[in-house]
């Protein structure tokens, strides 16, 4: 592939949203709700006076760490409610290592860092929203580079999750007509 100009691989860079909305860290928290309110995210980074990130604050830690104790808004500072240090990645890493990133440390965004200086944010959204395309990709790889022909690989290709029909979990799916059946859906369907 590399020789007609693809990368083989998704990197952090491809997916990522920037410029990313960021906020000092002695700024109440009613003036960050509103700016992610008026930029529409979930979250904004914390920096220092040297726009250095320190921190994330989410839609969550606004709602366990302000609301939900009863606290004044205007009264509490970034500083006070960030999930700290930011966790991190870079921009050339592929996609892949950014999710086993998140999943290790059990967060949904990623802020990217290049030479220091934060260029973005990746969440699990961006992520989630371009694998299908990439399991497209590799399909299309493996028959080109396989011989394989797309009746085949579709007769004899089985996943497990869930049943697109009935919900259930199982190891054994199927596509049959563009849907992800089970062994009993896909009875019912014959």
């Amino acid at each position: 592939m590399s020789e007609i100009g693809l990368r083989p691989r998704m990197l952090v860079k491809d997916v990522m949203s920037s410029p990313v909305v960021t906020t000092d860290e002695k700024a109440p928290t009613n003036l960050i709700a509103k700016l992610m309110e008026q930029n529409k995210f979930g979250c904004v980074i914390v920096t220092n006076g040297d726009g250095k990130p320190l921190g994330m604050i989410t839609e969550r830690d606004l709602v366990v760490r302000v609301l939900a104790k009863n606290l004044k808004p205007e009264k509490v500072t970034a500083t006070d409610v960030m999930t700290a240090p930011l966790a991190t990645i870079e921009p050339e890493a592929t996609i892949s290592d950014a999710a086993r990133r998140m999943s290790r440390l059990d967060v949904r965004r990623l802020g990217v860092i290049y030479k220091g200086d934060l260029i973005g944010l990746v969440s699990s959204k961006d992520i989630l929203g371009v694998m299908p395309e990439l399991i497209e990709i590799m399909q299309e790889r493996s028959r080109i580079e396989g011989g394989i022909d797309e009746e085949s690989v579709e007769s004899e290709e089985s996943l497990s999750g869930y049943c697109d029909r009935c919900g259930a979990f199982t190891e054994n799916l199927k596509d049959m007509n563009g849907q992800y059946l089970c062994e009993d859906c896909q009875a019912e369907e014959a």
